[in-house]
C-alpha cells in the first residue's frame, strides 16, 4: 500500500483534492486485482472512469461502470467482485463488497472502502449484453499508483456511443465535460456521431447549469476557469465539427 506522504504528492502533480487520489488508486487496484482472474474479460469497462484511465481525460471520475459479455447468472459477477475485493485487501487496505444484487438489465453494487482516515462508498454497475458480440479491446494500464496490468474494455467507437447515450439521457454536467474531452481528443473525436451534436449544442446553451459548481471538484486547477462559460466553450468546440 502507497504511504499517505506518496499519495499526497499526487495531490500536487495532479492539482487536485486528497479524496480524488485516494479513490483512483484504489480504483487502480481494484481493476488490477479483478482482471487477474478467468473471466473477468467478459467484464467490459466504459465510462468516464474508462475515459480518465486508458484515454487519460483530466477529469476524476467516481462510479466502475462495465459492460458485461455473454454473462448468464449474477453469481458469475458476485465472484469475480468477491475475489477482487478479496486481492485488494492483501495490500493493507480495508474494503468490502456492501452491497451487490441483479437489475433488470445488469448489476448494481457498492464497494465501500477505507483508507487511511479516509472511508468512502464507490458504486459500480454491470450492464449485460447477450447475444450480439460487443467490440472490445485489451490495453495496458500504465499509472503512477501500481504497475502496469491488463484492462479489458469496449471499444473506442462503443465508449463515445455510450458517452453520448448517456449525455443526451440525462444531461449531466460530467458527461458534457465528457464529450468536451471526447471532441478534443485526435482518436476519439472520430467516433463522434456528429448528427446528434446540434441536439447536444441547443442543449447546453439552454441549460442553467452551474458547471463551476458541479465540476471544480473534479478537475484539477488549471482546467477551472474553463468551467467559467463552459457552455459557450462547450458549443464553440461542437461547431467545428458542423
Amino acid at each position: 500500500m502507497l504511504s499517505l506522504e506518496s499519495l499526497r504528492e499526487f495531490t500536487k502533480k495532479y492539482q487536485t483534492k486528497e479524496t480524488n487520489v485516494l479513490r483512483e488508486y484504489v480504483q487502480h487496484l481494484f481493476l488490477s486485482s479483478l482482471y487477474r482472474f478467468p473471466g473477468s474479460e467478459r467484464l467490459l469497462f466504459k465510462g468516464g472512469t474508462a475515459l480518465r484511465i486508458i484515454y487519460q481525460s483530466p477529469r476524476f471520475s467516481e462510479d466502475l461502470d462495465f459492460t458485461g459479455q455473454n454473462i448468464y447468472a449474477a453469481s458469475t459477477i458476485d465472484a469475480l467482485f468477491i475475489s477482487a475485493v478479496a486481492e485488494v485487501e492483501k495490500s493493507g487496505i480495508h474494503i468490502e463488497l456492501k452491497e451487490a444484487k441483479p437489475t433488470t438489465g445488469g448489476y448494481l453494487g457498492i464497494i465501500r472502502y477505507e483508507l487511511y482516515d479516509f472511508t468512502e462508498d464507490m458504486k459500480f454497475e454491470v450492464s449485460l449484453r447477450r447475444g450480439t458480440a460487443a467490440n472490445k479491446e485489451v490495453s495496458s494500464i500504465m499509472n503512477d499508483y501500481h504497475p502496469s496490468y491488463p484492462l479489458f474494455h469496449l471499444a473506442p467507437s462503443e465508449i463515445v456511443r455510450g458517452k453520448m447515450a448517456a449525455l443526451l439521457d440525462r444531461q449531466k454536467p460530467r458527461d458534457y465535460y465528457d464529450l468536451y474531452f471526447i471532441l478534443r481528443h485526435p482518436e476519439l473525436s472520430h467516433y463522434v456521431d456528429k448528427k446528434l451534436l446540434p441536439r447536444v449544442k441547443e442543449s447546453v446553451l439552454k441549460s442553467r447549469i452551474n458547471f463551476k459548481k458541479e465540476l471544480t471538484v473534479l478537475l484539477p486547477v488549471s482546467h477551472h476557469l474553463l468551467l467559467k462559460e463552459f457552455s459557450r466553450v462547450l458549443s464553440t468546440e461542437i461547431l467545428k465539427y458542423l
